[in-house]
């Protein structure tokens, strides 16, 4: 029974490739928990699979380049502890700038926002925080939108600019921007101002677009 169910969940695993990170609750839906537990204690102690931390795993890819394992990508792994406590995640303010091309900062610790606990971990090194964030924020429908709300809380009130508006505005279509202004009704009201002057911007250029191609 376990033979059966261990190649079941190995061939699932290969075909998402090497490096991607997992736990045991990915698989609940197909497979009995006892079994899972079985199958991936026996596939860790063989060397087919890698203990990242506890309860995490992935299938590691040896590198001939570095001669050793290439280590798992941290965001996966940020996903897949997400996913084992049922968490929703989001990336913190400063990788929402670097998203957004508002900073090029390297980020020394990886930190994603949840509905979630604190919580910390330690991965070879690597430093991945979760930090938790009202409820209110944690509900926002679109990465997009959690995006737009964490630069700019990132970037401080007083710290906004026409100019930072403008180049905010270029990121997302005028659609996609009233997508945003409905997923944030409930943010701060000086955050839901700044997404208004963006959307204005947005629909200024559009209506010159607009009047351009007809005078063509």
């Amino acid at each position: 029974m376990y033979t059966s169910t261990k190649n079941r969940i190995m061939g699932t695993i290969y075909a998402k490739g090497h490096n991607r990170a997992f736990s045991a609750n990915d698989f609940v839906a197909k497979f009995k928990r006892y079994e899972i537990d079985q199958s991936l204690s026996i596939l860790t102690k063989k060397g087919k699979l890698r203990r990242i931390t506890n309860g995490i795993y992935d299938y590691p890819r040896y590198s001939e380049i570095i001669k050793d394992f290439v280590p798992a990508d941290i965001d996966d792994i940020a996903h897949a502890i997400a996913r084992k406590f049922n968490w929703r995640i989001n990336p913190d303010g400063n990788t929402a700038l670097n998203y957004l091309g508002l900073s090029n900062q390297i980020v020394g610790r990886n930190i994603y926002l949840s509905d979630g606990p604190n919580r910390k971990y330690n991965i070879n090194g690597r430093k991945l925080e979760f930090k938790h964030i009202p409820a209110k924020e944690a509900k926002l429908k679109y990465t997009e939108s959690f995006l737009i709300v964490q630069a700019l809380k990132s970037l401080k009130k007083e710290n906004i600019t026409d100019e930072l508006l403008k180049k905010i505005s270029q990121k997302y279509s005028l659609q996609q921007w009233e997508k945003i202004r409905k997923d944030t009704v409930n943010t701060a009201e000086w955050i839901r101002e700044n997404i208004n002057r963006i959307i204005k911007v947005k629909e200024y250029d559009h209506n010159r677009e607009v009047v351009s191609s007809r005078t063509q």
